[in-house]
């Protein structure tokens, strides 16, 4: 099967579904209707470049033009270039000038049909990276890459008969892959012009929503609002996460706000979605006191093969493995093995039942003293201080023990007060003195990402560059 033929062959057994709902316009697309948009812009994108594999890019907020051309240039035989409306502009013209794509101003003109493309090996959407450890790599992701990816989540997380999926991601990010997943099974999707607490609860009241995705940041924020307000939103029965950890305090007070069923899913862009789950049973049993599942990602997908290299590192191989990253083959080369083994960068452990529990990053293990300090453990001890909103955990230099433990911090309202002492001192009996942060620096926001990932880069340059910020030890 190909992207465009998912919607296709809804359209024939139920044409009148609703596929689309556009909150901010109240617009309902139906199946059929969207099965129209799709063939018309394969027709737009095949009269743009002359060759099947060029490639196409598109930027902007969400919108049913990102829907249409989901599904229509891959149609064409032309490859989607997913760019971020929220980058700089030197980084979007970075981007294009590496992949050499060309846009298409308007996606409501008059061309003739195209031929339908027909190889799912082909090439459907080149995402760049998040480049949370610098410059971002264009994935190469191919229908049957997508596909495999959406039949993990639905073997995982099954969509439910009268499901209404809300998307509140930027469509310019992998997380794009559940709207292929809840379309291919003949559910609308209620489409958010951008994630706002107020404006998400809104659109799940108002069209009955059943099921969403969050990042840990929106859903904080939505339980500061629901808060604040006294707002309620009863339809929900299911949040999934993923993008980044889910701190343990903010998923027990999301339960006892909710009410609802959670799920998580481990993957990245070059997974094409989600490979590794833990579904909504495996929560309520971390909840009640079962810590190992409630630090674990979850157990591999049907198809999907996970092991643990040598010095940590988890690999999977998967038909959802991207095909490689565009015009790199050294960065493909180093990230997949000629056995199909995908390197994930991420550290973890595998216990002997298949339970996956992500330690941290590869490249945020911080080591001081000739001590490995997890970033995401001292991070996760942090949030559990009523203090502290948010918190970011990076390695800086020091001349005596190689790295130090430093905790970029940002207070709670009304917690403007707290030192750096009190949070150091608020973890002192849960974490060694070793991971204890040696230097707590405030902030108001963290640096983060489309998908809600902080981007630890950014802060190990910022620190480097004022040094005077780091200060004196805790």
């Amino acid at each position: 099967m190909l992207l465009h033929e998912l919607v296709d062959a809804v359209a024939a057994r139920a044409p009148d579904a609703p596929a689309l709902i556009v909150s901010a316009t109240g617009e309902t697309i139906t199946y059929a209707e969207l099965s129209a948009r799709v063939r018309r812009a394969a027709a737009i994108a095949a009269a743009a470049t002359p060759r099947a594999g060029d490639r196409i890019a598109f930027v902007g907020e969400n919108s049913p033009e990102w829907i249409d051309a989901y599904y229509g240039v891959p149609m064409a035989g032309r490859v989607l270039t997913f760019l971020n409306h929220r980058l700089a502009q030197p980084e979007i013209d970075a981007i294009v000038r590496r992949s050499g794509a060309v846009f298409v101003d308007d996606w409501a003109a008059d061309a003739r049909p195209c031929t339908p493309a027909n190889d799912p090996s082909a090439v459907a959407w080149l995402i760049y990276t998040s480049g949370t450890t610098g410059s971002p790599k264009g994935a190469m992701l191919t229908h049957a890459s997508l596909l495999a990816a959406s039949d993990a989540t639905a073997a995982c997380r099954p969509v439910a008969d009268d499901d209404v999926y809300v998307f509140p991601f930027p469509l310019c990010h992998v997380a794009g892959y559940n709207v292929l997943n809840h379309h291919r099974h003949g559910r609308p999707v209620v489409l958010l012009p951008r994630f706002e607490p107020a404006a998400f609860v809104d659109a799940t009241n108002r069209y009955g929503a059943t099921t969403t995705s969050l990042a840990a940041t929106m859903l904080r924020a939505l339980l500061d609002h629901l808060d604040a307000t006294g707002a309620t939103v009863p339809s929900l029965r299911t949040i999934a996460y993923g993008a980044a950890p889910m701190p343990a305090a903010l998923l027990r007070r999301a339960t006892e706000t909710l009410g609802c069923e959670f799920a998580q899913g481990y993957g990245m862009t070059e997974l094409s979605g989600n490979a590794v789950f833990l579904d909504a049973d495996d929560h309520r049993r971390a909840l009640a006191g079962d810590e190992r599942l409630l630090v674990a990602a979850g157990r591999a997908a049907p198809d999907v093969e996970v092991r643990i290299a040598a010095d940590g590192e988890i690999l999977v191989r998967a038909p959802q493995v991207t095909a490689g990253y565009w015009d790199d083959p050294a960065a493909t080369a180093a990230a997949i093995e000629p056995d199909g083994w995908f390197h994930t960068g991420d550290v973890g452990r595998l216990d002997d039942d298949g339970l996956l529990t992500i330690v941290d990053r590869k490249k945020d293990v911080i080591v001081t003293g000739g001590e490995n300090v997890s970033s995401r453990e001292v991070e996760d001890a942090l949030h559990a201080l009523p203090s502290v909103a948010d918190v970011a955990v990076v390695g800086v230099p020091d001349e005596t023990w190689g790295e130090n433990v430093c905790a970029v911090v940002v207070r709670r309202d009304g917690e403007s007060d707290v030192s750096a002492a009190a949070v150091v001192d608020g973890v002192r009996g849960r974490l060694a003195g070793f991971k204890r942060p040696r230097h707590v620096v405030f902030v108001d926001e963290l640096p983060r990402n489309a998908s809600g990932k902080i981007l630890k880069h950014e802060l190990r340059h910022w620190l480097a560059a004022n040094p005077d910020l780091i200060g004196e030890r805790a």
